[in-house]
């Protein structure tokens, strides 16, 4: 229920803001506006993980806005206590993946690709081309 709760939270700050600012002629980029957005989303993530702390879907979300605000060290942090919790948390072993390949440690990303690698999942696929070159994430 939380889980629902927290992402239609943040999904809805993303649309909200997203489409107000793409229509505004005042915005200078979107970038501006995507950092807002991750702000926002963690925020509520830190008062989430606050009230019920140790979720690994939390700490995915919390791992995910953080390195998209460019903080890759508290973002692999949070990555990594949703992984003690649940080693194969398959959102975490992706994004962690992906931030491996980002801060050039691949070793580290196909360990995480390793992990997912029976999971017969989207996730597998895309951490697999993003440590291969053939695609960027699209995060």
């Amino acid at each position: 229920m939380i889980k629902n709760f927290i992402f239609t939270t943040i999904i809805s700050v993303f649309l909200i803001t997203s489409s107000h600012s793409a229509g505004s002629s005042s915005s200078g980029g979107d970038g501006g506006s995507m950092k807002s957005n991750y702000e926002k989303a963690q925020k509520l993530l830190l008062k989430s993980n606050k009230k019920k702390p140790n979720k690994p879907d939390t700490l995915n979300y919390l791992g995910f806005t953080t390195r998209k605000l460019g903080d890759f060290e508290s973002g692999e942090k949070y990555y990594l206590q949703g992984l003690a919790i649940n080693p194969t948390h398959i959102g975490i072993n992706e994004y962690l993946g992906e931030l491996y390949v980002s801060t050039g440690r691949h070793n580290l990303a196909v360990e995480r690709l390793e992990i997912l690698k029976g999971c017969n999942c989207k996730e597998y696929e895309q951490l697999k081309a993003i440590i291969a070159g053939e695609k960027v994430s699209k995060y």
